[in-house]
């Protein structure tokens, strides 16, 4: 039998799931990606059907395997979107419901009800969330209210509640148990505490019976059992929600270190360390991890509007042929010639918080050009970053913490230099990107790894990461407050 020497990572996303094996120096040796359906059964509802899920799981992992013995694998790391909730039956693994997806809005008009009778500072408090549509907790009281059998289901222990790590987690082992970083997105978990609520489960009428173990972030919950495309044994000793799973992907280990993921939308989190950090600014609170007992807490940010933006030159405005073709459209100008672009294509998030804010497109003369723009936009992308990121290092400094150190940057729009250079320069503070941007997967495989041994301790882990290459401002300071004026300046035009 080979000697076990890889990790299986399995990365449930919102549209697909991915596995992932890697090896002991952070190369990608096999990858397959599957995706499934959303369903829309009315505007602002998007649900998933939790079969599906395991489907698509199942798949990936088989594609995978194709290329290696199972004997390699010697544990598996599960990484998650955050708050898609479900119920599913405790002896069949039957879903009693499609999955309520962390877009889904249905319950917004409960979250105005909620803050109109004064909950929201109380919540902030134990959670480090806002009351909102977004979080896990309105789902699940809904899913309670409105789908026969499931209160009686909860109410005596047949029914199982989860986010879909729970769920994922359970298939593999049988095992019913979540971790701090998803828990800590439901609003019914204190991150101070490091238990369930019982004061939220309670305002959220979620039978305690019902909820999953919160067991560290690294370390075995169990083996493989009756999986079908797993052979029986294979310990799965990871958890973590997809953005904390980055964090740890990126060895942002140390207080004041932070990533930003460009995707769609852009997902910012700066280790606060051992001390949950309470926002001033629009930020969440919340946990990074727990490992061996001892929890890191991150600050999160995002922006609505990353990689959209350029979805959007090339869809809307029909100036590129393919999102890959910005960065040398930029290139044919030498600066942005006065233009600016505020990427509010859906408001604006943190830390201006203006659901009514709208893009902005301004400076522009006869000389302007194609080139110009997306410059612009490109420069938009990382201005709005640079607005979340000082947010948060103000929050880090006023409580004591440390200024923001270097950002570890990954995602689809991180391989363009021209966007990531402008970004060191304006945050002025080194931008370093990974030789694997899929650093979601990763993080799951080295919270794996670490839970049976595969690496020893974060300084192992660390030395596996890669750097792929490195920005390091150029910008002088003059310069950055000018842009960082005229950016302003573009914002209160949106």
């Amino acid at each position: 039998m080979p000697t076990p020497d890889l990790i299986l990572a399995i990365d449930q996303g919102t549209t697909s799931s991915r596995a992932t094996l890697i090896d002991h120096q952070s190369r990608v040796i096999a990858s397959h990606n599957v995706e499934y359906p959303n369903y829309f059964p009315a505007p602002g509802l998007v649900e998933h059907d939790a079969d599906e899920i395991w489907g698509s799981v199942a798949s990936a992992v088989g594609a995978v395997l194709a290329a290696v013995h199972p004997s390699r694998i010697a544990a598996i790391g599960i990484t998650n979107q955050r708050e898609t909730s479900l119920f599913w039956d405790g002896t069949t693994g039957k879903p009693a419901h499609r999955a309520l997806v962390w877009q889904d809005r249905r319950t917004a008009a409960r979250c105005e009800e909620l803050r109109a009778a004064g909950w929201e500072e109380k919540v902030r408090a134990r959670t480090g969330l806002v009351i909102d549509p977004y979080f896990s907790g309105t789902k699940a009281e809904w899913m309670l209210q409105n789908v026969p059998g499931i209160a009686e289901g909860a109410r005596s222990g047949s029914l199982k509640y989860g986010t879909i790590d729970s769920y994922v987690a359970w298939k593999l082992t049988g095992r019913h148990v979540t971790d701090p970083s998803n828990a800590s997105r439901t609003l019914l978990y204190d991150i101070h505490r490091g238990v369930w609520d019982e004061g939220l489960v309670e305002l959220f009428g979620v039978p305690m019976r019902c909820l999953p173990d919160v067991v560290d972030n690294a370390g075995i919950i169990g083996v493989t059992k009756g999986v079908g495309f797993l052979p029986d044994g294979i310990p799965v000793a990871g958890l973590a929600g997809d953005q904390q799973s980055a964090l740890f992907g990126q060895a942002c280990f140390a207080p004041g270190e932070a990533k930003c993921t460009y995707g769609t939308g852009a997902f910012l989190l700066m280790n606060t360390g051992e001390k949950a950090v309470p926002s001033a600014n629009g930020m969440l609170t919340t946990v990074g991890w727990r490992i061996a007992g001892r929890t890191t807490y991150a600050l999160e940010g995002s922006a609505f509007v990353a990689g959209a933006a350029v979805q959007w030159l090339r869809d809307g405005l029909g100036i590129i042929r393919q999102s890959s073709d910005v960065e040398a459209l930029a290139l044919t100008v030498p600066d942005n010639g006065g233009v600016s672009f505020v990427p509010a294509l859906a408001g604006l998030g943190a830390p201006h918080w203006r659901p009514d804010a709208r893009g902005v497109l301004c400076g522009l003369t006869r000389g302007s050009t194609a080139g110009h723009v997306a410059r612009a936009v490109l420069e938009g992308i990382a201005l709005q970053i640079t607005d979340i990121l000082l947010a948060m290092e103000s929050d880090s400094r006023a409580n004591g913490g440390q200024p923001l150190a270097m950002l570890k940057v990954d995602g689809g729009a991180a391989k363009n230099d021209l966007l990531m250079q402008f970004q060191a320069d304006v945050l002025g503070v080194t931008c370093a990107r990974p030789t694997n941007l899929e650093t979601t997967a990763m993080g799951a495989a080295y919270l794996a790894g670490l839970g049976v041994g595969f690496w020893k301790g974060l300084d192992d882990v660390r030395s596996a990461w890669a750097e792929d290459k490195r920005f390091t401002p150029t910008m002088s300071a003059k310069e950055r407050a000018d842009r960082r004026a005229m950016w302003l300046g573009a914002v209160a035009r949106a």
